[in-house]
C-alpha cells in the first residue's frame, strides 16, 4: 500500500521510480506535485470559513455537505473575510450564476 502525501494527508503519494523489484515514492502526490502544496485547498477553508448545513438564501437544510457551496458576494475569491462569505445551496448557486447577484454587502448582517 502506498504511504499518503505529506502535504494533503489524503491522496497516495506519486511514484518517482522503480529498481529491481522495489518502488520508490515521492513524498507528495499528484496533484500537490502538479498545483503545488495545498494549493487544493480552497481560499475561504484555508482563511478558517466552515460552510452551514444550511442555505443561507433560501433556507434549505441538508446533512449532506455536497449539497452548498460558498458564495463570495462581492464576486472576488481572494476576499475571505467571513462577512463576505455565504453558504448556499445548489440551486441557489445555479439561480445566482444565472441571474446575476441579488446581495449586497449592505442587505446582510455579520454572522456572530
Amino acid at each position: 500500500m502506498r504511504p499518503l502525501c505529506k502535504a494533503c494527508a489524503q491522496r497516495p503519494r506519486a511514484i518517482n521510480y522503480y529498481k529491481d523489484t522495489r518502488t520508490y515514492y515521492r513524498t507528495l502526490c499528484e496533484i500537490c506535485l502538479v498545483h503545488g502544496a495545498g494549493a487544493h485547498v480552497p481560499r475561504w477553508q484555508r482563511a478558517g470559513y466552515k460552510p452551514k448545513a444550511v442555505c443561507e438564501k433560501c433556507g434549505c437544510r441538508s446533512q449532506h455537505a455536497e449539497v452548498f457551496r460558498v458564495f463570495h458576494i462581492d464576486e472576488n475569491l481572494n476576499n475571505c473575510r467571513p462577512n463576505n462569505l455565504k453558504t448556499v445551496c445548489l440551486n441557489c448557486a445555479a439561480v445566482l450564476g444565472k441571474e446575476g447577484i441579488t446581495w449586497r454587502q449592505g442587505d446582510l448582517v455579520a454572522d456572530y
